[in-house]
């Protein structure tokens, strides 16, 4: 099993930058691709990033490219989402998210889920 808390979120204004990590428990971490969701109030949950297990492929969702990096170390048993040019419509609670699958955009394909982080960019 594996736990993730995330940190890193708060508030920020429109264009700046936000650094999010999520750690997770357990000795088996590379074993994990992983992800980042987002969640804004009233909509559904989003895909935002993905990462391979060794960290060599990489996803990003249309609304973040040229703005967000993911990226992990497996030595550390961190993941890390690096967001620029923030957006208002950016704001949302922000899911570090662990599979037993290859990279992936899908929600369902995760099976570990952290607590959520809230994202706010004010105009």
């Amino acid at each position: 099993q594996v736990q993730l808390v995330e940190s890193g979120g708060g508030l920020v204004q429109a264009g700046g930058s936000l650094r999010l990590s999520c750690t997770a428990s357990g000795r088996t971490f590379s074993s994990y691709s992983m992800g980042w969701f987002r969640q804004a109030p009233g909509k559904e949950r989003e895909f935002v990033a993905s990462i391979s297990q060794s960290g060599g492929i990489r996803q990003l969702a249309d609304s973040v490219k040229g703005r967000a990096t993911i990226s992990r170390d497996n030595a550390k048993n961190t993941v890390t989402l690096q967001m620029n040019s923030m957006k208002p419509e950016d704001t949302a609670v922000y899911y570090c998210a662990a599979a037993i699958a290859i990279i992936t955009t899908r929600g369902d394909a995760y099976t570990y889920w952290g607590q959520g982080t809230q994202v706010t960019v004010s105009s």
